[in-house]
């Protein structure tokens, strides 16, 4: 889905009209319509500071908005074989159903999107169980990895506190 697309879909979710988002980001209020329908469909694309501007207005991770062009399935499948060389993505095949797996082994990167793929399990599974509720769970998703308290930071602590 094209960054277009992603403003389109969280503009709607969140109940705004182009004109109040474009207003929210700084255009004019003559042209805030004109010009937010220009990113969304596509004819325009937002410098990083806008897409910042917009993530943050629509409360989502400017992650959320720049996601990979996978507008067709074979730009979809591209990506996945990317997923595979870069982090060991495999697709799996028992009794019948296709599943995508991590080797975890193959190298730190996929070590890494392993443990990001458990936590995003993990929320699901809150969900599922009904611990969460849907707005909690996109929340998580829509502000990854801001959100994921699994997440390992190293933390360096001022000198003399050691």
């Amino acid at each position: 889905m094209a960054i277009g697309e992603r403003i389109h879909f969280f503009r709607l979710l969140r109940g705004m009209t182009q004109k109040y988002l474009g207003m929210a980001v700084g255009f004019p209020e003559k042209s805030a319509d004109v010009r937010l329908a220009q990113y969304e469909t596509g004819s325009r694309t937002p410098k990083a500071d806008l897409t910042a501007a917009l993530a943050q207005v629509l409360d989502v991770s400017p992650h959320a908005l720049s996601v990979p062009d996978i507008d067709s399935y074979v730009g979809l499948m591209h990506t996945l074989f990317a997923l595979e060389d870069n982090y060991g993505l495999k697709v799996t095949e028992q009794d019948g159903v296709l599943s995508l797996q991590v080797d975890f082994r193959k190298n730190k990167d996929a070590a890494r999107l392993h443990e990001m793929l458990w936590a995003w399990r993990e929320q699901a599974a809150k969900l599922e169980a009904g611990e969460i509720s849907q707005e909690e769970y996109d929340r998580w998703r829509y502000h990854y990895p801001e959100y994921d308290n699994k997440q390992i930071r190293a933390k360096v602590l001022p000198e003399g506190l050691l």
